[in-house]
This record gives structure tokens, C-alpha cells and sequence, in this order.
């Protein structure tokens, strides 16, 4: 994915996989998602956005991107599997914010960086934004980094600030193969989808409320 746009993307498609994909899972399920070439996902379509022709119209369709991609976060939260993000080049603004939507992030040594470009470019933050970098990023300091300084922040950087779990893979192969290796541990303990899913929510409460997720209460302990 490169950019993002509600030409390609509606809340209703999104829905509608999201279901259908739940119902499938089985124990030992895990997502892990990645991209092709120089970006992993460089966020918002913003030409498309300014292509309107006026203020007014790109402003709408700016909004309309930030709806529309809401939910494709709270599916990713709300997924009963564990999640891997597998950074094969930069991911930037709503890019990051995918990443984030993940249990796990991944990313190259050589190549990529993270970057908020709102700051730069004179662009408010979604309410859903903030809260997943309050939820995801765990201080202060790291959170001014991403969100103030308009820094493009590296592999090594952003395993520093807590940001991603692991930045020590040379190419796009070397991150998926990290992230598979990864991913077939976690498969192995075949857990239940939904209880992995309703902790996780449980650990995000801002996020989820703005996302209008909620956790459920299993009492189905493993004997």
C-alpha cells in the first residue's frame, strides 16, 4: 500500500471482510501484513484530496479518508489473532498509524523510516490518531519526537523510543522471514481468538472507546 484513498476503501467493504474473516479464524492464527517496494504505506492520498479543485471539496475528501480508515484500525484491534507489522520501507502519517494497529512492529536497518508529516504540512490530528500514539508509545518524550519535531526516525531510533520491536534485518526479505519466525511461536500456542482479542482492547480503553470497541468477559480458563 502506498497511499490511501476512499476510492479504494469504504468502511462497508471493511466491515463486511472483517466479519467474514473472523468467522474463519481458527486457533493458531496470525496476521501478518506488509508491503512491496519503497513504502510500506505512505498514508492518505492527498493529491487526491487537493485534486477537487477547491478548499472545501479537499477538506471533504481529507475527512472522508479519516472515516473511512477508522474502522480498518478498529478491525485490526478488534482481530482475534495476534498481529505483525513487517516494515518493508517508510511509513508515514496514516501509514504509521497502521503499523501501530498492530501487536507487533518490524522493521529494516537499511531502509525506511517513520514519520508524522502533520506538523509539516499543516494538518490537524484525528482524534483516533492521538489516542493510538498515547496507547502505542509509551512516553512523553518518545510521543513529542513522532508527533512535534516532524523527525524522520530509523530503525535503530525507533527501537529506542519504543516504538518498534525489532529493526535489526538488512531487506524486505529479512523482515518478513523475522516476522514469520515470530509469527509460527505465536501460532504455536493456539490461543483463544477472542479472549486474545477482548485483552487486548482491555489494554487500550481510550482507543477503543473512540473506535467504539469493547472488550468482552471470557470465564472459559484452560484446565
Amino acid at each position: 500500500m502506498e497511499r490511501y484513498s476512499i476510492k479504494r476503501n469504504t468502511s462497508k467493504e471493511h466491515q463486511v471482510s472483517n466479519v467474514v474473516y473472523k468467522r474463519s479464524c481458527k486457533r493458531g492464527s496470525v496476521l501478518i501484513t506488509t508491503g512491496h517496494g519503497k513504502f510500506f504505506s505512505n498514508g492518505f492520498d492527498l493529491a487526491w484530496a487537493q485534486a477537487s479543485g477547491s478548499l472545501t471539496g479537499a477538506a471533504e475528501r481529507l475527512h472522508q479518508m479519516v472515516e473511512s480508515f477508522k474502522p480498518v484500525v478498529a478491525a485490526l484491534l478488534d482481530l482475534p489473532m495476534p498481529t505483525i507489522a513487517a516494515l518493508n520501507g517508510h511509513a508515514a502519517a496514516a501509514g504509521l498509524m497502521l503499523a501501530l494497529s498492530h501487536d507487533y512492529i518490524f522493521m529494516r536497518k537499511d531502509r525506511g523510516v517513520l514519520y508524522m508529516s502533520e506538523v509539516d504540512i499543516g494538518l490537524s490530528m484525528p482524534d483516533y490518531f492521538a489516542a493510538m500514539v498515547r496507547s502505542k508509545i509509551g512516553t512523553s518524550a518518545a510521543r513529542r519526537e513522532v508527533l512535534l519535531s516532524g523527525k524522520k526516525i530509523r530503525g535503530e531510533e525507533a527501537v529506542a523510543l519504543g516504538i518498534v520491536d525489532s529493526a535489526a534485518h538488512d531487506s524486505a526479505e529479512g523482515v518478513v522471514e523475522a516476522t514469520v519466525s515470530l509469527a509460527e511461536k505465536l501460532a504455536a500456542k493456539k490461543w483463544n481468538g477472542d479472549v486474545y482479542a477482548s485483552i487486548r482492547k482491555s489494554l487500550y480503553p481510550e482507543l477503543c472507546d473512540i473506535l467504539g470497541l469493547k472488550a468482552t468477559i471470557f470465564a472459559t480458563p484452560k484446565l
